[in-house]
């Protein structure tokens, strides 16, 4: 009975795939035709105030969330997420360059503010994470001295509020519940994919605007990562679940998304043990098995398909794929490229947003703004190596 359980399992998961299968054409003009709409989207949907989501849409089955402070910090993420993705996509109509000001307004008025909502929970990581990256995307397009001295400024308090909301065993995580015991330095479960969140923001902070960083405390993210990662390169959950490497959520294809990410850290900081391979192979495999994490792709229930894997890993796998490809050879990167794409495209919603997981009014933005920015690293990297032919659709085996 196990057996034929097992392979029903399998050859649904074939034939899902199969019929799945991303098939868009990649062209320049389809690209550029894609991000068009996601930007249109972002315009359409930005609240009044700059920002974009809420605490709307609400469903049977909602994300734990002490009010009011969980929802500044999905807003603070899903809109850093937005303006990041406005700005990656480099389009120059006038209402983008006002939806990116008064995006910028918001940011600056709120996440100074931003903290966590209670002794349950650090979701303003996650704000502090992805409006850092906003801030290092405003601060490279600013166009005079005080500007970018404002955003800098800004820049180093979130790296700041980072820094005080590190997990006492390294790194970061967004619960702090299972312990018992409420420390004001959290000390409940830092995870593999925050960890490789924050870092990859600062180090980006860290290059494109020379902000400084607290050495002590990279080293101890570091080290409390590198306890999560096993030996092929996969990266447990969370730093609880070392104990269980094996387990379904923490092998390759649970791993899928957050191997990206957490290599491209660890590369970010030096690390000789994430070689060039080790890339290569994990770009390979996550092209390859895109369809494990499509699976979970909408789905109501956070880790009910296989490998445990919940619908919110997709676009944050697909925005970190980016984030690795970066470190390969530049040669190496275009064909990569065309296949990211294809999947981005065929991906798209109607309304021109891509969304994977439904987080009260925030997953539109988010899922819209990760897919702007790898869509536009597509468009770069495909610019500097273009095609002697379109891809065309593939429905292979």
């Amino acid at each position: 009975m196990r057996f034929f359980a097992a392979t029903f399992g399998l050859l649904s998961f074939v034939v899902l795939h199969a019929e799945e299968r991303p098939h868009a054409e990649v062209t320049a003009e389809a690209v550029q035709a894609s991000i068009t709409r996601g930007v249109d989207f972002l315009l359409t949907h930005q609240n009044p105030n700059g920002s974009w989501g809420g605490p709307t849409r609400t469903k049977g089955l909602n994300i734990y969330a002490p009010l009011p402070g969980a929802h500044h910090a999905f807003r603070a993420g899903a809109s850093g997420l937005a303006l990041s993705g406005l700005i990656d996509s480099a389009d120059p109509r006038p209402e983008t360059l006002e939806a990116i000001r008064q995006g910028g307004e918001w940011m600056a008025e709120h996440l100074p503010k931003l903290r966590r909502a209670d002794q349950t929970t650090t979701y303003n990581v996650w704000g502090h994470a992805y409006g850092l990256r906003a801030l290092s995307r405003l601060h490279r397009t600013a166009t005079d001295a005080t500007q970018k001295a404002r955003w800098a400024r800004l820049a180093d308090q979130q790296v700041e509020l980072l820094d005080r909301y590190e997990d006492v065993n390294g790194g970061w995580g967004y619960l702090d519940l299972y312990d018992g015991m409420m420390t004001r330095k959290p000390s409940g479960m830092p995870t593999s994919f925050t960890t490789a969140t924050v870092l990859l923001a600062m180090a980006e902070a860290r290059q494109k605007m020379g902000t400084q960083l607290d050495q002590a405390i990279v080293a101890h993210a570091l080290s409390g990562l590198k306890k999560q990662r096993t030996p092929d390169f996969s990266y447990v959950y969370s730093f609880d679940h070392w104990v269980a490497p094996r387990s379904p959520i923490n092998r390759p294809a649970g791993s899928l998304a957050r191997s990206q990410a957490c290599n491209a850290a660890f590369r970010a900081f030096g690390d000789p043990a994430i070689t060039d391979d080790v890339l290569r192979t994990w770009a390979r495999r996550f092209i390859d098995r895109e369809g494990f994490l499509s699976i979970g792709r909408k789905r109501p229930v956070p880790h009910e398909t296989h490998f445990q894997i919940s619908g919110y890993f997709y676009y944050y796998g697909i925005y970190y794929f980016t984030e690795s490809a970066r470190f390969l050879p530049p040669v190496e990167q275009p064909a990569l490229a065309r296949e990211l794409a294809q999947i981005i495209l065929y991906r798209q919603e109607k309304d021109g947003s891509w969304w994977d997981y439904p987080l009260y009014d925030y997953h539109q933005p988010y899922g819209t703004g990760y897919c702007l920015m790898a869509l536009a690293w597509c468009r770069d990297v495909m610019a500097s190596h273009p095609p002697a032919a379109p891809v065309s659709p593939d429905n292979g085996p």
